[in-house]
């Protein structure tokens, strides 16, 4: 885990191409060797782990993780779910984000505008556990109103989202 960023540390520092390329390397290959990103991003290993440390520090670099083959694991479900919530005031969007962050299986959830409030990406070993999931949610006191689910059939695309602005 890496720690929290200092309040002192500026929120967005001034990137310039190499840390732009680190951070493009890491959110891809993050289990890639230092001396590699080293040699990748044309820095010596020293240097290059310093903009390391600095991205971290800053709160560019959260973390670092494995991406597992879930089928791999056995039989599962990948279901989407839009939420619409009972009322729109404050406490009642706190209640529902707490209750969703102490549901594992909950892998993903996104305030969102437009039509519903949320969108949640819930991982499942079953229909049937998914919905067992769902019904104790609506039975809980996080204020849903009603919500549509859409099961993932086939992954198509999966990549990890900073890449989308790093290039």
């Amino acid at each position: 885990m890496i720690p929290p960023r200092s309040p002192l540390l500026p929120r967005s520092p001034r990137l310039d191409d190499r840390d732009i390329a680190i951070l493009a390397i890491l959110s891809r290959e993050g289990r890639i060797a230092k001396t590699d990103l080293a040699a990748r991003v044309n820095l010596s290993p020293t240097p290059c782990w310093d903009r390391m440390k600095r991205l971290e520090q800053a709160g560019l670099i959260r973390g670092y993780r494995a991406q597992i083959d879930l089928a791999a694991l056995g039989p599962h479900v990948q279901v989407f779910v839009t939420v619409e919530l009972d009322s729109h005031r404050s406490e009642n969007f706190q209640m529902f984000e707490r209750v969703i962050a102490r549901m594992d299986q909950v892998t993903g959830c996104w305030a969102i505008g437009g039509g519903y409030d949320y969108l949640m990406q819930v991982i499942a070993s079953d229909v049937a556990a998914f919905q067992t999931l769902m019904d104790g949610l609506l039975e809980s006191r996080a204020g849903v109103r009603r919500y549509f689910s859409y099961i993932v059939t086939k992954p198509v695309k999966d990549q990890p989202p900073a890449s989308a602005l790093l290039g």
